[in-house]
């Protein structure tokens, strides 16, 4: 059934001429086919002119560019019955201003389109260079530590003290290709308290005595400790004094080697010790009883393997059999005890090289120097009271440590200074033993001489 009006036709114009229905309704009993629509061009701006790049004889020319360059071709060609999709519009993918693909539209600004299902999305930004931040990390942690370290270096320097002159020494031998160091143990009770005294058991006698003494050789060959009892029968010499600077004349005086100490100070007992041995002496480290304690303590004590338990009221020793950790009174009873041994002087002897071995083993430690935690504690518990040559640098501190720590190792020999027999209840040096020994240090040779 049609529902338009019957008779009607069609609409006419104006003029009286029928419209065929296009774009109308129509009364016809057939559906209508297609309609067309009117094409509306929209008009392009113009495109600049660019000039085609220049090209090398003999290259093949550039591929055929389509009129739209850089737009889609569905979007060059606008459907067939005249529809415009809207891209001839001028704008293209990557084009600035809020087109698609721009930096203000949809997509990304490498023109392509949003990321969506089924399509992948605009790669990530650049990644970071992680080289270029591990360098600047690595550069200031540098820098850092070589601050840290400089600042600690001049601040340790200040605190030593190098109080003794060796070139007030006269008559010394040749330099062999050793370093040697004597490295001496005071008495000394400077700075502490009577409470202190009483406590580390050092009596309150005035001045300070030699209450150990050892040659250090520091050698390509392997270290080499040598204890020098300090009841060692030895000559003084010819000397300069150290605060006179009068010179005094050898008489053939022989006494305790501790005497020397005694009598001059440092200096006239490197004299001694050079004369006697005929080694030269580099440098000379010297500590008192507080410092010795302090360091243990600040170091958390010193594991040791105690072969043979002792008991001694004078120096405070009561010791059990095996491993065990001294704090710093401990340690300071069992480097002083003489008296609890059958053979006193040879006995401590022993016992002091292997316990500063031991200490130098666990100081000299990568968990002690480069943490300043742990080191600033230890060096300032000892350096305000150790006592070195002139010449002795930080460096050379450092050396001597670790050569000791190298004996305690079993790169090196530990001995006492070989002893032939006694004369007036000191002991006296093997003189052949003693040349052998010398002569293998100068020389830089492995140590063959052995002692008791």
């Amino acid at each position: 059934m049609n529902d338009w009006p019957e008779g009607w036709t069609g609409d006419r114009d104006d003029r009286g001429r029928r419209d065929d229905g296009y774009g109308r309704g129509s009364a016809q009993a057939q559906p209508e086919g297609p309609q067309r629509m009117r094409h509306v061009q929209r008009q392009q701006p113009a495109r600049p002119q660019v000039p085609p790049p220049s090209r090398r004889p003999g290259t093949p020319p550039p591929p055929a560019q389509s009129p739209a360059y850089g737009v889609p071709p569905q979007a060059q060609n606008p459907d067939g019955y005249g529809y415009d999709s809207g891209y001839n519009t001028g704008q293209v993918y990557g084009a600035p201003g809020g087109a698609p693909g721009g930096p203000g539209g949809p997509g990304g600004g490498d023109g392509r389109p949003p990321a969506g299902p089924g399509r992948p999305g605009r790669s990530p930004g650049p990644a970071p260079n992680r080289a270029r931040q591990i360098k600047i990390g690595a550069i200031v942690l540098v820098s850092a530590l070589l601050v840290t370290g400089i600042g600690t270096y001049f601040w340790a320097d200040s605190k030593v003290r190098r109080e003794v002159d060796l070139s007030k020494v006269i008559e010394r031998p040749k330099e062999g290709d050793c370093t040697t160091y004597l490295i001496v143990g005071s008495d000394s009770r400077e700075g502490m308290s009577a409470e202190e005294k009483k406590k580390l058991h050092t009596g309150s006698a005035e001045g300070k005595r030699t209450d150990s003494m050892m040659i250090l050789a520091k050698c390509s060959s392997g270290n080499t400790m040598v204890s020098l009892p300090r009841d060692s029968d030895v000559e003084i010499p010819s000397f300069v004094g150290s605060q006179s600077g009068k010179t005094f004349k050898g008489q053939g005086r022989r006494v305790k080697l501790n005497a020397a100490y005694a009598e001059d100070g440092p200096e006239l007992l490197v004299r001694t010790v050079e004369y006697n041995t005929g080694l030269r002496i580099d440098h000379y480290a010297e500590i008192g009883f507080a410092g010795f304690a302090n360091i243990v303590d600040a170091l958390g004590g010193v594991e040791l393997d105690i072969e043979k338990g002792f008991k001694d009221e004078k120096s405070g020793a009561d010791f059990k059999a095996g491993k065990q950790t001294l704090n710093g009174e401990q340690s300071l009873a069992f480097v002083r005890t003489r008296y609890a041994f059958a053979e006193s002087d040879l006995q401590r002897t022993k016992n002091q090289q292997k316990f500063l071995s031991s200490l130098a083993s666990q100081a000299a430690t990568p968990s002690t120097v480069l943490n300043p935690f742990e080191l600033y504690p230890v060096m300032g518990a000892g350096l305000d009271t150790l006592i070195v040559d002139k010449d002795m640098s930080l460096w050379d501190m450092g050396q001597m440590f670790f050569a000791m720590k190298g004996v305690s190792g079993g790169e090196g020999v530990s001995m006492n200074m070989p002893i032939s027999g006694q004369r007036g209840g000191n002991l006296v040096w093997d003189k052949a033993k003693v040349k052998q020994l010398v002569q293998q240090i100068q020389k830089d040779e492995k140590v063959t001489v052995q002692s008791r």
